[in-house]
């Protein structure tokens, strides 16, 4: 597994190690040892989801203000740009983001820690994203921050208006959203 350090030195890009030859391609998803090896983290993932979407979905700034989760995630079909939001208040990176394409042709897994906003849009056609997390959803403890929210600054490729859901579509601005310490 090859690491690579993001901006924000807690989000990382992950590049497993393909093998391949004429009849197709494995890689290990995910390995608890190599992950320990190269991060110097042993998360312990609870819950494994999966979302497909189509051209244009941008999902969030999503993130659990109660039980905050750290998401590993990937893309195994087609690709999207994805994004972390780093939201504690006592970090030096507080209210940055970091971002990533993430697609089934690079096989790159981003690593956001808890504390952080995530999301996503999506740049091919459709995309399915798979995604590990360190805790459970919890619908009572989810917030939104605004995913374009001026003083974050996303610098989204969009060539167009982005597919928003209506919890997506009202999210917070940073400087009313509950964040942590």
């Amino acid at each position: 597994m090859e690491l690579h350090r993001t901006a924000i030195p807690d989000v990382l890009v992950l590049e497993p190690k393909v093998f391949g030859d004429a009849r197709g391609f494995f890689l290990e998803s995910f390995n608890a040892r190599a992950f320990e090896a190269a991060t110097g983290f042993a998360p312990q993932f609870v819950q494994d989801n999966h979302s497909r979407s189509a051209r244009g979905v941008l999902r969030g700034l999503h993130y659990q203000i109660l039980q905050p989760q750290g998401k590993l995630v990937r893309v195994v079909s087609g690709a999207v740009f994805d994004v972390a939001v780093d939201l504690r208040r006592s970090s030096p990176s507080f209210g940055r983001w970091v971002g990533a394409e993430l697609s089934a042709e690079n096989n790159r897994q981003m690593w956001i820690p808890p504390g952080f906003a995530h999301g996503f849009v999506v740049l091919t056609e459709s995309a399915d994203f798979l995604y590990k997390t360190t805790d459970y959803y919890a619908p009572e403890h989810e917030r939104c921050l605004l995913w374009n929210d001026p003083s974050v600054g996303v610098a989204w490729p969009l060539p167009v208006e982005p597919l928003l859901s209506a919890k997506d579509r009202k999210g917070s601005l940073l400087d009313v959203c509950e964040v942590y310490d």
